[in-house]
Parts: C-alpha cells; sequence; structure tokens
C-alpha cells in the first residue's frame, strides 16, 4: 500500500516473475504492444506512455534484449532506467518477450507505467497547461483496464519533476517568485488562474498529479 501511495504521478508498478535465474526476468511483449496500441490510436499530440525499472539495490539492469523463437534484438534502455520500446504488431504476433538481467533479487523489482508530455518547457501559460492536462486525462481513459483501471477519475493536476543537481529551483507563476526544493505539483484550480509560469531550470518530466 505504500509503494502504491507514493505514485502520486499516475505511476503504475508491477512485481515481475523471475525466470529460472535469479537476475533475469522475461516479460511478455504483448502486454505492452496492448498499451502502446492504444496511445497510436488516438494520435495524442501532447502526451505519451513511458515504462521503465526503477532504480534500486535489487533493479539496475545489467543488459537486456528482445526476443523471439526466431529472433533476438537488442532492448534499448537510458541511465534511469527507462525502456524504448517499439510499437510492432509483427513483434507482438511473434510472441516476443522483453528480457531483462538486473543485479540484486529480480523478484523485488517492477516495470512501471507513466503518463507524460513528451515536450516539457521551461516557460509555460494557460492555454499550454489546460491542454496537456487534458490529452493526459483522454490517455487515461483510454488506458482504463491494464493497469490505468486505478486512475479512471480526472486526475487533480499537473506535476513538473526536476534533475536532482538542479534543485532548487526558483518558480515564477505571474509575478510571484518562489523556490521548490523537490517538485511542483499544481491542482486543476490553481492552473485555472495561471497566466504564465516559468521556471529557473526545465523541468525534467511532466506528468499528472493525483491529490
Amino acid at each position: 500500500m505504500n509503494k502504491i501511495r507514493k505514485l502520486a504521478s499516475c505511476l503504475a508498478l508491477f512485481l515481475l516473475s523471475p525466470a529460472v535465474l535469479a537476475d533475469l526476468v522475461s516479460i511478455p511483449y504483448a502486454g505492452f504492444y496492448e498499451r502502446l496500441k492504444q496511445v497510436n490510436k488516438n494520435n495524442y499530440q501532447l502526451v505519451e506512455v513511458v515504462f521503465s525499472v526503477p532504480r534500486n539495490e535489487n533493479c539496475k539492469i545489467i543488459s537486456g534484449d528482445i526476443t523471439t523463437e526466431k529472433h533476438q534484438y537488442p532492448l534499448t534502455y537510458d541511465k534511469q532506467q527507462r525502456l524504448y520500446l517499439p510499437y510492432d504488431a509483427q513483434l507482438k504476433s511473434d510472441r516476443g518477450l522483453i528480457n531483462l538481467q538486473v543485479s540484486g533479487d529480480a523478484s523485488q523489482c517492477g516495470v512501471a507505467m507513466q503518463v507524460r508530455a513528451k515536450k516539457v518547457q521551461s516557460v509555460y501559460n494557460q492555454d499550454e497547461l489546460v491542454a496537456v492536462k487534458n490529452d493526459m486525462d483522454a490517455l487515461l481513459d483510454g488506458q482504463q483496464g491494464f493497469p490505468m483501471k486505478y486512475f479512471r477519475k480526472p486526475i487533480t493536476g499537473l506535476t513538473f519533476s526536476f534533475a536532482s543537481s538542479d534543485l532548487p529551483v526558483e518558480t515564477n507563476i505571474d509575478g510571484k517568485v518562489s523556490i521548490v526544493s523537490d517538485k511542483l505539483q499544481l491542482t486543476s484550480a490553481e492552473i485555472e488562474t495561471i497566466k504564465q509560469l516559468s521556471f529557473s531550470k526545465q523541468p525534467i518530466i511532466l506528468s499528472p498529479y493525483v491529490n
């Protein structure tokens, strides 16, 4: 329950089932494909679905690949352990597997799915904030059932996250300056009153805020 409460930015977390080796997990590609299919079908301009492996002592990716019965493909991921997965119907038909080798106890590892803005800016006006929030609401509505059934209610705002090296960050909302030491979370009501929002450092993630 505590883990779920910590996922305040529409982050859905699933425990993985370890394969034969304690540090190797294999996940069917089909589940990822269905999520990507919903996003591509509706052609959201401002938001996307992101998959990642949250880093902890049991979840440090050593290597990864994508396999079918006949083929093996490289798996692309970054330092934050975001997984860059292809949208490929053939890979689903071929019963592809996402294979992750991690250090530590893989049974304590997981894959997260998060809705994020495709592009993050250092300056926003109200129309831009509302447009991103509306796209996030629409995408989450389309994802109901797996696993987004937990987020059926409209989101309550937006969350801006920053690189730890950039903190603290100065924010300016309609001329009022304040300091953010962690994240900036704006409710829908606050967004409706904002004319312009700017940051001294550009956020790295813009995601939903669920109160």
